[in-house]
């Protein structure tokens, strides 16, 4: 065809525009259909609760010893078991996540965490309540970095340093505010009570996460995507870390290193954490770092 200066194309007039029509859009990045803001409280409410516990139960420890028949010394394996069994749950959550799904997992440390304080609060013994409370350390130590993770993913780069803002305040309050309302609980109700309130706010995190909380497309297709566990990995993880968090919790009351038994546990966090990071310099399985780079 002709057009008027004499040239020839071999194009149709509305092949142009077809063209253009047709070309696809670049899909936006993703979002999800609640409000970010209200995702937000939901899941800084979850860590909330999780970091409060960690101070609670401080001023109640003479009253736990008092009424299960204790010793103060004793008393204090409540809040040394709890952080013991967080310290180790936390840096594997990512691999749980990989595995599981993210909200999955967040969902199911929400249900320990809850119902495990239940157990807490009616625990006949001390023994049980150290018990409990390793279970209560478990399922709290995937909230935190779960939380973090949602938050990352919700906002937008542009906001995600208000968002956080608004999680670093639970994490600044929770354990100020943690010994104060454990005081007044105790003094006036019981101390079994500080385990109680935990689970209003349990039930009703569950229930709104639920709801609101969703895995972006690419943590959806990468979960359970050929993960292996490497066990002496993992074993060498909850003994060194395990150890360590004892050591530091128990240093001051045992004199530290003239302690044979914090010295003990200071050859076994040493040993164990040179251990895990030579082997997994080395190793081919796709264990703990899988879960890292996926999160």
């Amino acid at each position: 065809m002709a057009d008027k200066a004499g040239n020839f194309s071999n194009s149709r007039p509305d092949e142009s525009a077809n063209r253009s029509v047709a070309t696809p859009q670049a899909p936006g990045p993703w979002r999800p259909a609640a409000n970010p803001w209200l995702i937000a409280v939901v899941v800084a409410l979850a860590a909330f609760m999780e970091v409060l516990d960690t101070s609670i139960a401080n001023v109640a420890l003479p009253y736990m010893a008092g009424n299960l028949g204790a010793s103060n010394d004793e008393s204090t394996w409540v809040l040394t078991s709890y952080l013991v069994s967080n310290a180790v749950v936390l840096p594997i959550s990512g691999w749980f996540a990989t595995v599981l799904g993210r909200k999955r997992f967040f969902m199911i440390c929400l249900v320990i965490f809850t119902l495990s304080s239940l157990l807490c609060g009616i625990a006949p013994s001390l023994g049980a309540i150290i018990l409990f409370r390793v279970i209560q350390g478990a399922g709290g130590g995937g909230l935190q970095p779960m939380a973090q993770a949602i938050l990352a993913d919700t906002f937008p780069p542009q906001q995600r340093g208000l968002a956080f803002a608004l999680y670093g305040i639970t994490t600044i309050v929770a354990p100020t505010v943690g010994p104060t309302l454990g005081g007044w609980i105790t003094d006036n109700y019981t101390w079994r009570s500080i385990f109680f309130i935990n689970l209003p706010v349990g039930i009703a995190a569950l229930f709104l996460v639920y709801l609101l909380v969703q895995d972006p497309p690419w943590a959806k297709r990468a979960t359970g995507a050929g993960i292996k566990i490497d066990y002496v990995g993992v074993s060498l993880l909850v003994i060194g870390v395990g150890a360590l968090q004892v050591m530091l919790d128990k240093g001051q009351e045992d004199d530290w290193f003239g302690s044979h038994f914090i010295l003990i546990l200071a050859i076994i966090a040493g040993v164990g954490l040179v251990s895990l990071v030579i082997g997994n310099g080395f190793t081919k399985t796709p264990s703990l770092k899988s879960g890292y780079s996926r999160i």
